[in-house]
């Protein structure tokens, strides 16, 4: 392939990421304003009404894991595309995507110390530098590959869950064993079952030094993140490696193709994270079984319906290309970076201490409100800019960074 030819923005994934983009704060916005219990935990912080209530159980179903999925997958897809440049040019694919990978987990490091403690990026990184050495492989290896680890991830967390469940299950029984009894209180009852947010609110709602102190101390979290994420963001951007390969993320196949494929991995992906949500909602929304939920018994439907949505878009964008809106999807997208980092300074300012206070004073549904504030905000800075200049302005910064220098910026 030519470099003119790889020079050519794929529109299909720019309106793709500014959907992604758009979508992930809508479960994001919950661990900005309330304590870190409430992303994971609907009957901790929140809102106990029935509207808060409705709000969860319809984030479960339609938003939880499947926005960061595709913001996984077309990050793989997007690597696989610059590695491809890269060649095309005669460039060093792997000094140009570790250079991006090196100042993007520097990224996440100043962001997750200095703005937000939900940071992906330092993830990403580090996982993009692992994925760059499947770089080579075809489309069918990646993705044979891919749910080989995805699948391992899921039984390690079902053998967890599974036993911790049935332990539930067994000591809550009349009668039940007094060591089972005993085994299961002292489960519970550890720090890591612990849903007293106290000092996290206290902090949340000081001063900023209050605030960085804390994530200094909580620094290890980003490895954790790594160990506890591994087998599902590497086989994500191992799919949207083969993805980008194969022609699905770049709109390539015929419509017949992604319609079949959004109907065989949305209606039993649906159908599964229906009745999960009905699972935790019947049991009074027990820390054990939401845990279950959230982390091991969504991650089959998450993958589903994660690859339904990518397919479902493809076809709402190639439908509506020409029109205002996805235009504007199109520069979202294209600033996804910015949109990203810009979304969480905005955001953590709302509600922290050092900004307007809200922390922990709204209810996960009126939450919507300043999530529809900022996809607004996005849809109308991004598309002017981009009319005047080539990069998002991280983006640029990041691309300036990556290449030792300063890359031009206006059109």
């Amino acid at each position: 392939m030519s470099s003119q030819a790889l020079a050519t923005r794929h529109i299909t994934l720019d309106a793709l990421r500014g959907f992604a983009v758009m979508g992930i704060l809508a479960m994001n916005i919950i661990a900005f304003a309330l304590p870190e219990w409430a992303y994971v935990a609907p009957g901790t912080y929140g809102g106990d009404s029935a509207a808060d209530k409705v709000s969860w159980f319809l984030s479960f179903i339609f938003i939880d894991g499947k926005m960061r999925g595709l913001f996984s997958l077309l990050f793989g897809a997007s690597m696989a595309l610059i590695i491809e440049r890269a060649e095309a040019k005669s460039e060093n694919p792997a000094k140009v995507h570790y250079s991006r990978m090196i100042w993007l987990l520097l990224f996440g490091l100043a962001h997750y110390l200095f703005i937000w403690w939900g940071d992906i990026l330092f993830l990403y990184a580090v996982i993009g530098c692992i994925a760059y050495l499947f770089r080579n492989w075809e489309a069918k290896r990646l993705i044979k590959w891919a749910l080989i680890i995805y699948g391992l991830g899921f039984l390690l967390y079902a053998l967890q869950f599974g036993a911790l469940q049935s332990m539930q299950y067994m000591a809550t029984q009349p009668g039940a064993d007094a060591s089972i009894v005993a085994q299961y209180k002292e489960v519970v009852e550890s720090p890591d079952f612990s849903i007293d947010a106290s000092a996290e609110i206290a902090a949340y709602t000081g001063s900023y030094a209050d605030i960085v102190a804390r994530r200094w101390g909580d620094i290890s979290n980003l490895l954790f993140l790594i160990l506890q994420s591994i087998t599902e963001t590497l086989p994500l951007m191992m799919l949207g490696m083969a993805m980008k390969k194969n022609g699905f993320l770049t709109g390539e196949w015929e419509r017949g193709d992604y319609a079949g494929w959004a109907r065989k991995m949305l209606i039993p992906g649906l159908l599964v994270s229906v009745g999960l949500a009905l699972w935790v909602v019947s049991s009074g929304y027990d820390l054990i079984t939401t845990l279950g939920n959230f982390l091991a018994w969504s991650m089959v439907p998450r993958l589903l319906m994660t690859i339904g949505y990518a397919a479902l878009l493809i076809m709402a964008i190639q439908s509506f290309a020409g029109s205002a809106f996805i235009g504007r999807v199109v520069a979202a997208g294209r600033a996804a970076f910015t949109n990203y980092l810009g979304t969480s300074i905005l955001m953590s300012t709302i509600f922290y201490g050092y900004g307007l206070g809200l922390y922990n004073q709204v209810g996960r549904a009126s939450l919507w409100f300043f999530v529809l504030g900022a996809w607004a905000l996005m849809l109308l800075w991004s598309k002017p800019w981009l009319d005047r200049f080539q990069y998002g302005p991280f983006e640029w910064l990041w691309r300036s960074l990556a290449r030792a220098k300063l890359q031009p910026l206006r059109k």
